[in-house]
């Protein structure tokens, strides 16, 4: 038995066009589909005089000049990251170039890892040398006199990551933090499966009408969706709990008893998935180790989950 997720798939767009989808606020896909970007990245215009950028994107000259077209008639005076991953990012510094605009984003610290190099998921690791004119934390404002934007620090999917909360009109521009088309990929060292729980839990004290992700298309019922993401993200580590009291005790092993037949794209975001949720049951006590921890390990019940259960 497992926990059904209502995604939605659906998205109308077409590359290069702005679409609007509230008033003021517009959406531009990029064209650099895949397995974890779906259509593309979804970069969002806010405001018709005095613009935001939000996620400016890949670094490709059509995507680029389709930015610039949109604004044209206003000024782009900021660019904001959700976050670092190169899809949302690759793009920021020729959009500066080109508009003088002041950038905008969370820093991860020192502490975290980065750079550009591919990532176990297929992405990138967050930017560690990011350094943006206007760095974020939680509850910042940006603000113009046509709009408002507040910052949710939402870590999970990446240190860096925040939301935006776009006051005027109840909207939650969320990054990759809730996407309607997908779960997102937490994965360590980077990804961080208590953090992105916590993040989820704090998106519920918000009563926001509508979503508007880095990936695929509007969320129109977002409470519902995050709602079942906690219970998808819970049922998962249930299953995976009993996959280890059942002798699955190595990563893959697990990932194969759990994942069962998954599409060979998605195997090595699953992989991770799965030490991200054995990191969260480690740090909780309800598993360890002989050795010590590494995805490599060989994990069992402690003796107190094993009364437990």
């Amino acid at each position: 038995m497992s926990h059904k997720v209502p995604f939605k798939r659906e998205m109308i767009f077409e590359y290069g066009e702005p679409r609007e989808l509230a008033p003021s606020i517009r959406r531009i896909v990029a064209n650099n589909p895949g397995p974890f970007t779906y259509s593309g990245t979804n970069t969002y215009l806010i405001g018709r005089d005095e613009i935001a950028v939000i996620d400016p994107g890949p670094d490709d000259s059509d995507h680029l000049d389709a930015i610039l077209n949109a604004a044209s008639g206003g000024t782009i005076s900021k660019i904001i990251a959700t976050h670092t991953h190169m899809d949302h990012t690759a793009g920021m510094d020729r959009l500066k170039e080109a508009t003088g605009a002041d950038t905008y984003g969370a820093v991860a610290g020192a502490s975290a890892r980065g750079g550009t190099a591919t990532s176990p998921s297929d992405g990138d690791f967050i930017d560690r040398n990011f350094k943006p004119d206007i760095a974020l934390g939680e509850g910042d404002l940006i603000e113009t006199d046509e709009w408002s934007l507040k910052t949710l620090h939402t870590p999970g999917h990446a240190p860096d990551h925040i939301c935006l909360d776009v006051q005027e009109q109840n909207i939650l521009i969320t990054g990759d933090h809730v996407m309607a088309w997908n779960t997102s990929v937490i994965a360590p060292p980077e990804g961080n499966m208590n953090a992105y729980m916590a993040s989820l839990e704090k998106l519920l004290d918000h009563e926001h009408e509508m979503y508007l992700p880095g990936h695929g298309g509007t969320i129109p019922a977002p409470r519902r969706i995050v709602r079942s993401y906690l219970v998808h993200r819970k049922w998962r580590e249930a299953a995976i709990m009993d996959a280890i009291r059942n002798g699955h005790s190595t990563i893959i092993n697990i990932r194969e008893k759990v994942y069962n037949g998954i599409d060979a794209a998605y195997a090595n975001a699953a992989t991770l998935s799965v030490f991200a949720h054995i990191e969260r049951l480690y740090a909780s006590g309800h598993i360890s180790c002989e050795q010590p921890f590494s995805s490599d390990a060989s994990f069992y019940p402690t003796e107190t989950e094993e009364r437990e259960s």
